[in-house]
């Protein structure tokens, strides 16, 4: 089990929601990505289970490409014998001989450093694998596979729009190379709803917003990740770009807790918003309160101009989601304010 104090907490207030976690009792779950940010709070959670209750006999499956990087996020787990890591790109053929029950794609390239450097592999993860895994799935005759979308799929709309549900799309190029996410992304989703409206296969979708917390990348390149990294190396904070793109941010736990309601949920061929819509913050007013949350360091803001250039920036300038389905059918609400959450980020990197 982890010693990090404030990720324990945080896999306690997962577990404490009303999920009905007898639902995965002796059930072995393919998590694919297992050690990115968002997939490996699942992976701890499911273990968790195990901890609170021992008999429950959950098993993890953690498909990852990088063996090393695997470890060094699940250092704490090595020994734990219902985790199992699958060294292997999930763009390759799955040859899984153990019965699988649910599975989670959530492998996927979601720096923007990478659509400039990499786009061919980006997409690769969000359309090849995903037909590997539903072929999979498909074979397994799965309880339910959950797809790991993003809010790039929505694109651009003209300014005024107050939020977005989820049929609601906009404008994407797809002849700009950066659109190699959000393209692949929506291509993703059609193969999980195709796959259910001819195979049947149980699947489900769920669009995440800009969510951060704990154990997250701080060389990932986006902007809330420069941020805390600011912060914990005392200094100012800087912003690369005008500062005036607006989004909205979910802490990690409450986006997991989001997460699991959906893999539960008994309506296939659907897709969520995942996102705290009550937490909207330009890029600028998110550096300033957390320069705030730490008045005796006495940090700045500035801005300045980006020079990486595989660093494709957003053209989107804001996107709000509109969570009323997550709300009304899975009851699902977000707790967890910005000042909290980047509190307890930055606590847990110390």
């Amino acid at each position: 089990m982890t010693n990090n104090n404030i990720i324990l907490e945080d896999l306690e207030y997962i577990y404490n929601s009303d999920i009905n976690w007898t639902e995965f009792n002796n059930s072995t779950i393919l998590i694919t990505g297992a050690n990115g940010f968002l997939p490996a709070y699942l992976v701890e959670i499911f273990l968790y289970i195990n901890f609170k209750n021992p008999t429950s006999n959950v098993k993890v499956l953690a498909l990852v490409r990088n063996m090393n990087n695997a470890k060094n996020r699940f250092f704490e787990y090595l020994n734990n014998k219902n985790l199992e890591f699958i060294p292997q790109n999930v763009s390759e053929s799955i040859e899984i001989e153990k019965k699988v029950d649910y599975i989670i794609h959530a492998a996927s390239q979601a720096s923007p450093k990478f659509y400039g450097s990499d786009p061919v592999g980006t997409l690769s993860a969000n359309i090849l694998g995903t037909i590997n895994l539903l072929n999979f799935a498909r074979k397994q005759k799965v309880k339910s596979f959950l797809f790991f979308s993003s809010s790039e799929v929505y694109g651009e709309f003209n300014e005024g729009l107050e939020s977005i549900d989820e049929n609601m799309f906009g404008f994407v190029n797809p002849i700009n190379v950066r659109s190699c996410y959000a393209e692949s992304k929506k291509m993703g989703e059609n193969i999980c709803i195709s796959y259910f409206h001819q195979f049947q296969v149980p699947t489900k979708i769920v669009r995440p917003f800009h969510t951060y917390g704990p154990k997250m990348k701080l060389d990932d390149g986006r902007v809330y990740a420069d941020f805390v990294s600011n912060i914990l190396n005392n200094k100012d904070l800087q912003i690369l770009s005008d500062g005036m793109a607006t989004r909205a941010f979910c802490y990690i736990s409450d986006a997991t807790v989001g997460f699991i309601k959906v893999l539960l949920s008994d309506k296939n061929g659907e897709a969520y918003n995942i996102g705290n819509t009550s937490q909207q913050y330009t890029v600028f007013e998110l550096a300033q309160a957390i320069v705030g949350i730490y008045p005796e360091k006495k940090l700045k803001v500035n801005i300045s101009k980006r020079q990486d250039q595989n660093y494709l920036i957003s053209p989107v300038k804001k996107i709000i989601p509109n969570i009323t389905k997550m709300k009304i059918s899975l009851n699902w609400l977000p707790q967890i304010d910005v000042i909290k959450g980047f509190e307890r980020t930055i606590d847990s990197y110390r």
